[in-house]
């Protein structure tokens, strides 16, 4: 019988849940899930400490930065969402430059915990950002993620975290463009734009 997964919001009720699951290291290297939202000189600047800190207040001024999955009660996944516009490392990316000026959100994160990778948490960590998305009016969900052809990474296995290019595929992403060979934009229409 398989145990089911719930997935919640992160407030400042689950910020002990996020710093339990990223533990000392801050999930990868001090990240904090900070990479994506700072320049390259600020998120070097911060180190793990100042990264911490940074999600912490985004955290306090409920701001939902993203999603934690539970199993059993026990925090074991994260995916971090929100509008394109708070991620100022992929709107200053000329990978990642906007295709076009309709509104987008995105999903630049994911996290799950060793001993609970390849259990379908992704898939329901994207599939409740999704509703979450279009539960505060998002139009159109945008990616960018890791394209594993041939079952390795390009970049190294820690650049998964953006995701794989196939998980996207299979919850209904379409490839909208590719700046490199491996590093596709990927979008899905949540509801409304043509």
């Amino acid at each position: 019988m398989a145990v089911a997964i719930e997935v919640r919001p992160v407030t400042a009720d689950q910020w002990a849940d996020l710093v339990e699951l990223f533990g000392p290291s801050g999930a990868y290297s001090g990240c904090w899930c900070m990479f994506s939202r700072l320049s390259g000189a600020e998120f070097s600047a911060n180190g793990n400490k100042g990264n911490k800190a940074a999600m912490r207040r985004i955290v306090a001024r409920d701001e939902v930065p993203g999603l934690l999955a539970y199993l059993e009660g026990k925090p074991v996944g994260w995916i971090s969402i929100g509008s394109r516009q708070v991620f100022g490392r992929i709107q200053r990316s000329p990978l990642f430059k906007p295709i076009d000026e309709k509104p987008m959100w995105s999903v630049v994160c994911f996290y799950i915990q060793k001993g609970f990778r390849r259990k379908g948490i992704g898939k329901k960590l994207l599939s409740a950002a999704e509703d979450f998305a279009r539960a505060r009016g998002a139009q159109i969900l945008e990616a960018y993620p890791i394209d594993t052809k041939g079952g390795k990474s390009p970049l190294g296995d820690a650049a998964i975290f953006w995701g794989t290019q196939a998980l996207f595929e299979q919850a209904g992403f379409k490839v909208v463009a590719r700046s490199k060979e491996r590093r596709p934009m990927m979008r899905k229409k949540l509801w409304g734009v043509s």
